[in-house]
C-alpha cells in the first residue's frame, strides 16, 4: 500500500482575492470589496464634477431662455452637457472598476489588500506593523478604515492610492474605503490584532508585496505588481 497522500486538485489555489494559500494555522476572518457608489463619490468627486458641469450649463443657458432664445439656449448647453454627462459617465465606470477589482481580507494575523484595476498589487500588512486603526462611518452604513503602520515601515502615496488616507502623503496610510458594515468590521479587525499582538510580538515583520518571480533576486518592496 502506498504511503502518499492525494491531494485534491485545487490544494494548492489561492483563495479568492489573496495571492497565495494561507499557511497553517492562518484562516479568513471576513472580506470584502468597498461599495462602487462609494468609491464615486467619495474618492472620484463624481457629485462635484456633476455640480460643474451643472453650473457651467445654467451659466451658458439661463440668458439665453430668458430672452426666450430657445433654439440658441439648446446649442450653447448641448456641448457643456455632453461632456458632462461622459465626464460623470466615466469616474462612475472607474469607480465601478476599482470596487470590482479590490480585495480586502483580514486573516487572524495579518490585513491583505488586493486592488488594481490595469496592474494588480497585494499588499500584506501584519498585525505586529500596525500602530493603529481608525474608523470613518458615514450615513448608508459604509465606512473608511485607516491603517497607521509603525514608524520605519512607508508604503508609497501612489502605490496605495485610492486606497489611501486622504492628504497624509508625508506618512501615508493604507485605507480600506467605503467598506460596507463598517462597525462591525472595525470590531473584526481589533479583536484581531488584539489577540495576535498580546501574547506575543512577531520578532520581525515587513509588509510583504507578491510580485512574480524574477530572474534574479532584488530587495523587498513595500509595493509591487502581483
Amino acid at each position: 500500500m502506498s504511503d502518499s497522500v492525494s491531494l485534491p486538485p485545487n490544494a494548492f489555489d489561492a483563495p479568492p482575492g489573496l495571492p497565495a494559500p494561507l499557511p497553517a494555522g492562518e484562516h479568513v476572518l471576513w472580506q470584502g470589496r468597498p461599495r462602487a457608489a462609494g468609491i464615486a463619490f467619495r474618492t472620484l468627486h463624481v457629485g462635484l464634477v456633476a455640480a460643474w458641469f451643472s453650473g457651467l450649463t445654467l451659466w451658458a443657458g439661463v440668458p439665453l431662455l430668458a430672452e426666450g432664445r430657445f433654439v440658441e439656449a439648446a446649442m450653447a448647453v448641448g456641448p457643456t452637457l455632453a461632456l458632462g454627462a461622459g465626464a460623470v459617465g466615466l469616474l462612475a465606470l472607474i469607480g465601478w472598476l476599482t470596487a470590482r477589482s479590490t480585495t480586502y481580507t483580514i486573516t487572524n494575523r495579518r490585513l491583505v489588500m488586493r486592488y488594481g484595476v490595469a496592474l494588480p498589487m497585494t499588499l500584506n500588512l501584519p498585525f505586529a506593523l500596525i500602530e493603529d486603526a481608525g474608523l470613518r462611518r458615514f450615513r448608508d452604513g459604509t465606512g473608511d478604515l485607516p491603517i497607521l503602520l509603525r514608524s520605519g515601515n512607508r508604503v508609497a502615496y501612489l502605490h496605495l492610492w485610492p486606497h489611501a488616507r486622504p492628504w497624509h502623503v508625508s506618512r501615508p496610510e493604507p485605507m480600506m474605503r467605503s467598506v460596507p458594515d463598517a462597525g462591525e468590521v472595525a470590531g473584526i479587525l481589533a479583536r484581531a490584532i488584539a489577540a495576535t499582538l498580546e501574547p506575543q510580538r512577531e520578532e520581525s515583520a515587513s509588509p510583504v508585496i507578491v510580485a512574480r518571480p524574477r530572474s534574479a533576486p532584488r530587495p523587498p518592496r513595500l509595493a509591487a505588481a502581483s
